[in-house]
């Protein structure tokens, strides 16, 4: 596997990085971006990371217009805010009903439209300008973005019903997307960015991972999604391979990663693929920018833990029991470790003799390979495609019954693939799971977003209003909605790791929480480093970064967090009593 180095390999005028949270987009656009232009080349960098650490990286005030680096003569950035442009997008499609529609309405058409997607769309928007300005191809040899929309956005983008009524008049229940037709006078200028996008000569997607398992699964799906839609000039760029071991940790580390890439999924071995070695240091400032792609440093940072104590997660469980919670939900960006983490207190609560019903949307076999149901513990499994297909079919055939168009029909099915209706599907399972269950501990490894229950709840206040809704909100997910809310009753265990991205995901999804009125009390910082006692000098200096970020949580969750040090192994069994 060739090292990736831009001066070779960049053919095209466009490059649109994406990838999974926290396998290092930024830090590699960033460099590709230096690069370019430390060469000659005339290069714009645009963000539209909401958590973007951009200002501090080039040491300037950026705006969304772009602004060029000094210490970089041929480098101009722009760092554009999605979220500021959805909440003026959202503000424009509600502003002409206020007065004219009820409060419950209002409300619900607001929360369609501050999911995901919709920060997806408005960050979609911003691009567009720059994809589709003569001026700026003109002025640059290559324009860099680094998050690429999914394949979901883009062929919303693309149905004749997002641009018409229908989104405003008749949405069949939870609907993500929301009011697109507010957008209807960017069509034209939509249909050229996608365009540019699929052209091969024109634009490069790089498809950004970590020798892992599920950022390795995520490159594989995005990179298919987007296959679909003709965007077939793919390039994956496998970010942080760890090159020697000398010690135990370090060569588990680097046997734990070997077995990954000879197990990646088939569709990614058929994508150019190059690689970026595993860097001691944080990508911050531009000597570091400039040498993530060249040489190693190891620089030890020289920060201490402010506790003296680092909790376990022997003390989470320990409050939840002493606290008698009948409801615990682990949660968290893909990949952290939710499952392990559910399982582990699942089986410490066992331990303490509660009875515990432990469930989770990861495949039957995954769970009971990490732990059996015993005489506390029972076990079910949620299989999230067949409850989101049962869900779809449910919803289509109402809607086929309400004789809609075939237009308005795609319109449904495509929403139905938004990220949010795979929640809802799944969330109804987990309702009923919470409701068959009342006389035990229920752990749940997936905890749903709040704008997922916000949309569930305004679902709900919308139907009192209006009896439009064809997605009827079943009385489990009701009920359950304020045991949610009941911090006496439910805990939310929110699982991170000890990097910059992952953190601030964290923090996303806990304020959306808030949003919802559900609050957390505990963090679980997974597979430190620091906590291993590594001799390796280089993955010591990347221990001593992930310091910084115990800290932030440690101030963050006022002392209630713990930490769990990273395995090369799967924690099965007893073994989770380690833990």
């Amino acid at each position: 596997m060739k090292q990736f180095n831009p001066l070779e390999q960049v053919k095209t005028k466009y490059l649109f990085y994406t990838g999974k949270g926290g396998v290092g987009k930024t830090s590699v656009a960033c460099s590709t971006a230096v690069t370019l232009a430390d060469n000659g080349k005339k290069v714009l960098l645009i963000s539209t990371d909401p958590a973007s650490n951009l200002q501090d990286v080039f040491e300037t005030q950026l705006n969304g217009k772009g602004v060029k680096i000094k210490a970089v003569p041929n480098l101009v950035v722009a760092n554009l805010d999605p979220i500021q442009s959805a909440a003026e997008y959202r503000e424009s499609v509600i502003a002409p009903y206020r007065g004219k529609l009820p409060d419950a309405v209002l409300k619900n058409m607001e929360e369609q439209l501050s999911g995901s997607c919709t920060v997806e769309i408005a960050a979609f928007n911003e691009f567009s300008n720059f994809i589709t300005d003569d001026t700026v191809a003109k002025d640059y040899d290559h324009i860099i973005f680094d998050t690429a929309p999914t394949g979901h956005t883009l062929r919303m983008l693309q149905l004749p019903s997002a641009w018409s009524n229908f989104i405003s008049e008749s949405t069949h229940g939870a609907s993500c997307l929301g009011q697109l037709s507010g957008l209807e006078s960017r069509k034209e200028i939509y249909k050229q960015a996608v365009s540019t996008l699929a052209n091969q000569n024109m634009t490069t997607l790089m498809l950004i991972s970590r020798p892992d398992e599920a950022p390795l699964k995520e490159a594989a799906r995005a990179s298919s999604e987007l296959r679909e839609l003709g965007i077939e000039n793919q390039v994956l760029i496998i970010n942080g391979i760890l090159t020697f071991y000398d010690d135990e940790v370090s060569q588990k580390l680097y046997e734990k990663q070997q077995k990954a890439l000879s197990q990646m999924p088939d569709s990614l071995k058929l994508t150019t693929t190059l690689q970026i070695p595993l860097r001691a240091y944080n990508i911050m400032g531009l000597d570091n920018i400039r040498s993530l792609l060249t040489d190693d440093h190891f620089m030890m940072k020289d920060e201490r833990l402010n506790s003296d104590k680092v909790p376990q997660l022997k003390d989470v469980v320990e409050d939840i029991y002493t606290t008698g919670k009948k409801v615990v939900f682990t949660m968290g960006k893909g990949g952290v470790g939710k499952t392990t983490v559910a399982a582990a207190i699942a089986l410490g609560l066992a331990h303490k003799g509660v009875k515990v019903h432990l469930t989770t949307t990861d495949p039957a076999a995954h769970l009971t390979n990490v732990i059996k149901e015993q005489s506390n513990i029972s076990m079910s499994h949620i299989d999230e495609l067949e409850v989101l297909e049962k869900y779809k079919e449910t919803v289509l055939k109402k809607a086929r019954e309400n004789n809609m168009n075939e237009d308005d029909i795609a319109y449904i099915e495509e929403d139905l693939r938004s990220p949010c209706t795979q929640e809802i599907a799944v969330f109804r399972a987990f309702a009923d799971i919470v409701e068959r269950a009342e006389k035990e501990v229920v752990v749940i490894d997936t905890a749903p977003t709040g704008h997922t229950l916000l949309l569930l709840d305004s679902t709900q206040s919308y139907h009192k209003e209006v009896q439009r809704t064809m997605g009827d909100t079943p009385e489990s997910v009701k009920k359950l909605l304020p045991q949610l809310r009941n911090a006496n009753e439910t805990e939310v265990v929110i699982v991170t790791l000890a990097e910059t991205t992952p953190v601030f995901e964290a923090m996303r999804l806990e304020e959306d929480l808030h949003r919802a009125g559900i609050h957390s009390k505990w963090w679980v910082i997974n597979s430190s480093l620091y906590a291993t006692d590594t001799k390796n000098q280089m993955l010591k200096a990347k221990a001593s970064n992930e310091i910084e970020w115990i800290n932030k949580v440690a101030s963050h969750a006022n002392g209630n967090f713990a930490v769990i040090k990273w395995n090369s192994e799967e924690i099965k069994g007893d073994r989770l009593l380690e833990l």
